[in-house]
């Protein structure tokens, strides 16, 4: 019942009218003039050409070694699809894949969840929330360099700190980077970790740009905090959503560094990513096709999923 009343005032408050009657459209869609879009044509196309230039040649030549049998130092005989029939063929492939797979969906809804629980946290009032904000802002700030460091002296050993407190309370000890499967939560756990002050960021941009009126409107209709944060909250950021998981997915799949240095992809390749694979395929296979065809399944994976999340942020207006 109490859903029921609620639910013209959410949709009220979503459109920013206050109860008293109708007011200002909220999140209104500038229209540029033409001479506006030209004036930023013009600005945007040295980047542009800046951009493919420096692209470009290292696409095109990539292209060619995925379509060849050479070497790091020679381009080789020419197979066309040979190389990614070899990769596509592969076991080793799809359990990269597979791993790659589940370390994305951890890593972005993982943070996202973390960073969206912080950023409603940080718009209470709470004591000393700046300095709040500032340390939780460290595990991003800090190199990842240091950060895997400080994650391997806690977990990597049976007497790391971890594992000591888990074996003095009767838990066992258990080794985190020796096997595969607890391997593979901690490097997870770790990707969250470093991840969440960017998630945490977007939101609060987010967050701050939605006007507070909203949920007054809407708490004198009756709508519960949930209610409110369920169809207020999340429609006006979603645009900052979808942005934050097409930008958190491409950071996820390129992730070199946070799997290497902790685990360098074992153990028995438990995590071992598809970047992780190309890298060994590589420069320590030294077999560039392969290598190199992996890389471009990644990127035309990214691009459709970077598409397809696009379309949410063009469908996402509040109305």
């Amino acid at each position: 019942m109490a859903l029921t009343t609620a639910e013209p005032g959410l949709s009220r408050a979503r459109r920013g009218v206050a109860p008293g009657g109708p007011g200002g459209t909220a999140n209104r869609k500038s229209k540029l003039s033409a001479q506006t879009s030209r004036t930023f044509f013009w600005l945007l196309l040295p980047s542009v050409i800046l951009l493919v230039l420096i692209h470009g040649y290292p696409l095109i030549h990539a292209g060619v070694q995925a379509t060849h049998d050479g070497s790091l130092i020679e381009t080789g005989n020419f197979v066309g699809g040979e190389n990614f029939a070899t990769v596509l063929s592969s076991p080793a492939f799809w359990k990269a894949a597979q791993f790659t797979l589940l370390f994305t969906i951890v890593g972005v809804f993982g943070s996202w969840l973390v960073g969206l629980g912080l950023a409603l946290l940080l718009r209470t009032k709470i004591p000393a929330g700046g300095t709040f904000k500032v340390l939780l802002l460290l595990p991003w700030v800090v190199p990842i360099v240091v950060s895997s460091t400080a994650w391997n002296w806690l977990v990597a050993t049976p007497d790391s700190l971890v594992p000591s407190l888990f074996r003095n309370l009767g838990l066992g000890t258990p080794l985190f980077l020796a096997d595969p499967h607890l391997a593979a939560i901690t490097v997870m756990v770790f990707k969250v970790w470093v991840s969440f002050p960017f998630m945490m960021m977007m939101i609060s941009a987010a967050l701050a740009s939605v006007d507070t009126t909203v949920y007054e409107a809407a708490s004198m209709d009756g709508a519960t905090p949930w209610q409110q944060f369920s169809q207020i909250t999340l429609p006006l950021i979603a645009r900052s959503t979808y942005i934050s998981w097409i930008l958190m997915t491409i950071f996820c799949v390129n992730d070199f560094p946070t799997i290497y240095l902790l685990t360098g992809g074992g153990p028995v390749s438990a995590t071992t990513s598809l970047v992780v694979l190309a890298y060994r395929t590589v420069f320590q296979d030294f077999a560039t096709g392969p290598g190199v065809a992996i890389a471009f399944l990644m990127t035309m994976t990214l691009v459709v999923i970077s598409v397809l999340l696009y379309r949410q942020i063009r469908k996402s207006s509040v109305e």
